[in-house]
């Protein structure tokens, strides 16, 4: 693959995860009633809506500072993660699918910024 397309690619992963993300960020911060339900089906109470919106936001903005692609894709990969556990124990395998989509590119950009990692540099 020649670095031009690799970098489309990865650009076009970075879209997709910002206008996901994005939304579903401000929808949480913004308090559209299906997030509060789901949170509170969730039962960790509203402050964990706040803050995985928050997490959801700054992931987006820092996928797109130079430096800082790999923290934003990590934590965006970890709200993946943990939506993964709650549609597994309490709202239901059914909408999983998305959440899947959006931890696997954010896998993929983590991988490919691998070498931002701060702490182990590999």
């Amino acid at each position: 693959m020649s670095p031009k397309t690799k970098q489309y690619g990865l650009t076009a992963i970075k879209v997709v995860l910002t206008l996901a993300f994005a939304a579903a960020g401000i929808a949480k911060l913004a308090g559209v009633d299906m997030m509060v339900q789901i949170f509170g089906a969730i039962g960790l109470g509203q402050w964990f809506r706040y803050l995985t919106g928050s997490i959801e936001i700054i992931g987006v903005v820092l996928l797109w500072v130079n430096g800082t692609q790999f923290i934003g894709a990590g934590l965006l990969l970890c709200t993946m993660i943990g939506a993964l556990v709650a549609h597994t124990f309490v709202l239901g395998l059914g909408s999983a699918p998305p959440a899947v989509v959006l931890g696997v590119l954010a896998a993929v950009l983590v991988f490919t910024y691998r070498k931002q990692n701060p702490v182990a540099g590999f």
